[in-house]
């Protein structure tokens, strides 16, 4: 792939020097957000494991994780009337939390993004090798889909954002619509075998063993919401669009995820579902289901789709990686060059770049060591990647309650002081349960783990470190980090 051209950095006045304005809207923002859930993946892939995990506290389980992060989003939207940065995160907890903090928080958050980037395009690739090969017969090995997916994605990445909404609308349609299919088809043939029953509801199933395990599927099912803010630049309107735009891609997938997550226990009975889920064909449940209550039909579509939004799930995350790439290039945070962008489609070309190489230097990898794809380079890096953004949230929001804490800018106590130290709390005890049961993301040994969890609090430090260097040296360049916004440029 050759390197677009890209600004200097010093640009003349007829070429671009920020990501394009005025780009994308609420809709946009969903697409964007929805679409890096990748819904279909999460149902069809990570919902049978929760409901063997929990059984019956499954759809209770994906609402309250739901919940928090809704309680997470009230006073992360509050802060992004006041910080607008492709960097959210970093200029989020920068503001909030010292400049130092900031740093090392945008170095997980580079390392974050860019590990479940490369995980779910192994994933896709892994996807779409099993699907081409169920539906045709003809086996066309993983890495060379991956390879494909990885041109795809680095063109669309250099193109304008919009086109890239575009796709994900396009895939998240699909994936949605499917999923619809299904439902409607089990509640279309009386809801299951003993019918729709709503004991699954109860509070008293959270008392169940593998309670705290689900919790480390449900939360992770929500990661990448957080990027409405990441789009605050190119957004139209961001002081209204992003917090929209996070309040219904949050609501959305609450409400959708426990609904469709419950519609599969009366599928199976919900006394069943639980050893269904244990047994051998526990990783086909929504398909067969599907294929029982909507018809083959139905379910060949749903293999298909999942590879769609696998794909677009790649996407998603692969333009909020190049942006956090981008906006650390801009402030020398990391090399110069990763700040500019193309004079055409105002794209963070220098960033698609490097962050397609580091995807191409993963599969290559892969595929050279015989690697298991899903096995090992999906649930390795993906757990990484989750355990980074859930730190990189707990801290945004308490950033949020040490940026609101002298001044409340006429926003209630409950939205800037009550919401963020609640969703701080919560998410500070999640992540103890996700550490603990790590291994249910990985499947991997406990020396495996340390050595996946270990790079985050190391690039954590290497950004404080890289940040109070700089205080050090040169202390006014130290003063601007994490102020350049949408409104400054």
């Amino acid at each position: 792939m050759s390197t677009p051209k890209v600004t200097s950095a010093a640009p003349s006045p007829r070429t671009a020097k920020t990501l394009g304005r005025n780009a994308i809207g609420t809709g946009d923002l969903v697409f964007f957000v929805v679409a890096a859930a990748a819904p279909l993946t999460v149902m069809a892939g990570a919902a049978p494991v929760a409901i063997g995990m929990a059984g019956q506290a499954a759809p209770l389980g994906y609402l309250l994780s739901g919940l928090l992060m809704i309680v997470f989003a009230a006073g992360f939207t509050a802060m992004s009337r006041h910080v607008r940065n492709a960097g959210a995160f970093y200029a989020y907890i920068g503001r909030g939390l010292g400049r130092a903090t900031g740093v090392g928080a945008a170095y997980v958050a580079v390392l974050s993004y860019n590990a479940i980037e490369v995980a779910l395009l192994a994933v896709f690739g892994w996807f779409s090798e099993s699907g081409f090969q169920d539906l045709t017969g003809v086996r066309v090995p993983w890495w060379v889909w991956a390879l494909a997916g990885l041109v795809a994605i680095g063109v669309l990445g250099c193109l304008k954002v919009t086109l890239s909404a575009k796709v994900l609308a396009v895939a998240l349609a699909l994936e949605v619509l499917i999923l619809l299919v299904f439902e409607a088809a089990v509640y279309a043939h009386g809801g299951g075998p003993d019918g729709p029953g709503f004991g699954a509801l109860s509070p008293a199933h959270l008392g169940t063993a593998g309670a705290g395990g689900m919790f480390v599927l449900s939360v992770g099912a929500f990661i990448g919401f957080e990027a409405t803010a990441v789009y605050a630049e190119e957004a139209r309107r961001p002081e209204r669009s992003v917090p929209r735009a996070t309040y219904l891609a949050v609501g959305f997938l609450a409400l959708f995820y426990t609904f469709t997550v419950w519609t599969v226990l009366n599928a199976y009975g919900a006394d069943r579902a639980g050893t269904v889920a244990n047994g051998a064909a526990g990783t086909d449940m929504v398909f067969a289901a599907t294929a029982r209550f909507a018809g083959a039909w139905a379910a060949d579509a749903m293999r298909l789709l999942i590879v769609t939004s696998a794909f677009a799930a790649t996407l998603a995350f692969h333009n909020g990686a190049t942006r956090y790439f981008y906006a650390l290039g801009r402030e020398r945070l990391l090399p110069r060059r990763l700040g500019t962008v193309t004079a055409r489609h105002r794209s963070p070309a220098a960033a698609v770049v490097l962050q397609s190489a580091i995807a191409l230097v993963v599969v290559l990898a892969t595929l050279v060591s015989g690697q298991d794809p899903y096995a090992v380079t999906f649930l390795w890096s993906n757990g990484t990647g989750i355990v980074g953004i859930m730190l990189l949230q707990t801290l945004a929001a308490l950033a949020v309650y040490g940026f609101f804490r002298r001044d409340r800018r006429g926003l209630p106590a409950w939205r800037v002081v009550a919401a963020p130290l609640t969703a701080c709390a919560g998410l500070a005890v999640l992540i103890v349960l996700v550490c603990r049961n790590f291994g249910l993301l990985t499947e991997a040994s406990t020396g495996v783990n340390l050595a996946l969890l270990a790079p985050l609090p190391l690039v954590f430090a290497l950004g404080l470190g890289v940040a109070l260097r700089i205080r050090r040296r040169a202390p006014r360049a130290y003063a601007g980090l994490t102020t350049v916004d949408v409104e400054s440029g």
